[in-house]
């Protein structure tokens, strides 16, 4: 069993930048890999970023590539979603997610536990 709790979010500005943290409970934490999502107002929840158990493998979806990374220190027990150059369009509650697997994967089916969210609001 695997809890996870979110911080971070908040109110910036277009351009700016947010950390995202995601602290789990539990012992096998190394053993999952991880994700965050995000679902804004009306639309369904998405994809964001992924990270295998040993942090050697990363995937984004494309509307944030370049902008956002993923990263993860299992010593800690903790992902993170450092996002960048923020646009209005990332406005949303973020997810972080946690897959009782190694690798990576995109679809919120993939994932067992889920985190309560967290609000991240970009203004233009």
């Amino acid at each position: 069993q695997v809890e996870l709790v979110e911080s971070g979010g908040g109110l910036v500005q277009a351009g700016g930048s947010l950390r995202l943290s995601c602290a789990a409970s539990g012992r096998t934490f190394s053993s999952y890999a991880m994700g965050w999502f995000r679902q804004a107002p009306g639309k369904e929840r998405e994809f964001v970023a992924t990270i295998s158990w040993r942090g050697g493998t990363t995937a984004y979806a494309d509307s944030v590539k370049g902008r956002f990374t993923i990263s993860r220190d299992n010593a800690k027990n903790t992902v993170y979603l450092q996002m960048n150059s923020l646009k209005p369009e990332d406005t949303a509650v973020y997810y972080c997610a946690a897959r009782d697997g190694r690798f990576v994967a995109i679809a919120t089916s993939d994932y067992d536990y889920w985190g309560q969210g967290t609000q991240v609001t970009v203004s233009s």
